[in-house]
């Protein structure tokens, strides 16, 4: 069986163009980012180095980029959602006081009325740690909306305060 996206040369090319179109947004909005940001993550003091898809160290940001789509019979990706569940861990794994940015692509199911973004804040709200920002980017609109209210205020990123990440 081929889980291969139609259309795609691999999954790991829709990834890739994924995080580029990302980092392309973010751009826009006046915050640089760049590719494979190694932080040191760990728990109870052992640390390993981890490579996040994007980030900047110098402000204290790193993002997770997932394109993953509902299946073709509008089922939900189980698979693919347990990386969704590995990089809420790595964030938790994170020194405190980075901006931790998870950004995923705006699929929706009309089978289940929701995007699956939407799917994961309902039903693994859990896993995600307080600090965590969940995004959906729109490839169609070139748009990213904010999903889940964080409990540090002073962490949250808009088209508004990221001109003041960037002085």
């Amino acid at each position: 069986m081929n889980f291969q996206r139609k259309g795609a040369r691999s999954n790991t090319h829709v990834g890739k163009d994924f995080e580029e179109k990302i980092q392309s947004y973010f751009q826009n909005q006046g915050v640089e980012l760049t590719p494979n940001v190694s932080v040191s993550i760990g728990i109870n003091k052992k640390r390993k180095q981890h490579k996040f898809d994007l980030g900047n160290i110098s402000k204290g940001i790193i993002v997770e980029c997932k394109s993953h789509t509902w299946t073709e019979s509008g089922n939900v990706p189980s698979a693919k959602m347990t990386t969704w569940d590995q990089a809420m861990y790595y964030f938790h794994a994170c020194p405190p006081g980075y901006m931790k940015i998870f950004i995923a692509l705006k699929d929706y199911s009309s089978k289940r009325k929701e995007t699956l973004c939407d799917y994961y804040l309902r039903t693994k709200d859990h896993l995600i740690p307080e600090d965590v920002e969940i995004w959906e980017f729109d490839q169609s609109k070139l748009v990213a909306d904010k999903k889940n209210q964080i409990a540090n205020k002073a962490f949250h990123l808009t088209a508004k305060t990221s001109a003041a990440l960037t002085r």
